[in-house]
């Protein structure tokens, strides 16, 4: 299984790729998560945010492995805390399909798309970057969870 996280947004700071590539390191090969950074749409000075949005969307599409569940992280979507989230993975892990969770770009992700179901990490708006850092620890954390490692306790290892 894997879970695919297909961001809009290539140009990170070098903390975030370091935090990312922190904890994407510690998740055991049986739950592989990839990240994949995908293109902004291009802006201008009057552009057009629902176009902009299509656009991305249609790349997160594209790049979403074939059968797998479809996670849409948004503000509005369902609050789960970490006990919750790793049943979330577990559950996913028993079902064996892929997972693909979608972060929208700076104008959100485009209402046309059709996820299995809306994730939001916090209801405060975060900005791209710590999103990603926060969904990389969320998702660590979930697993050390499940496998009974005390990194969830709050000790760091």
């Amino acid at each position: 299984m894997r879970l695919w996280v297909l961001a809009i947004g290539s140009k990170m700071p070098t903390w975030v790729e370091a935090g990312v590539a922190e904890y994407t390191a510690r998740m055991p090969p049986q739950l592989r998560v990839e990240w994949r950074a995908l293109p902004l749409a291009r802006r201008g000075r009057s552009g057009d945010p629902t176009r902009w949005r299509r656009e991305e969307g249609e790349r997160i599409l594209a790049a979403t492995p074939d059968g797998a569940e479809r996670v849409a992280l948004e503000v509005v979507g369902k609050r789960l805390d970490s006990e919750a989230l790793a049943q979330r993975i577990d559950t996913w892990f028993a079902g064996g399909r892929d997972v693909a969770l979608w972060i929208g770009g700076p104008d959100g992700l485009d209402p046309a798309l059709q996820p299995d179901w809306r994730w939001s990490l916090s209801p405060l708006t975060l900005a791209h970057p710590v999103v990603r850092v926060v969904l990389a620890e969320q998702l660590y954390r979930a697993w050390s969870i499940q496998a009974r490692l005390p990194y969830h306790r709050g000790g760091e290892e």
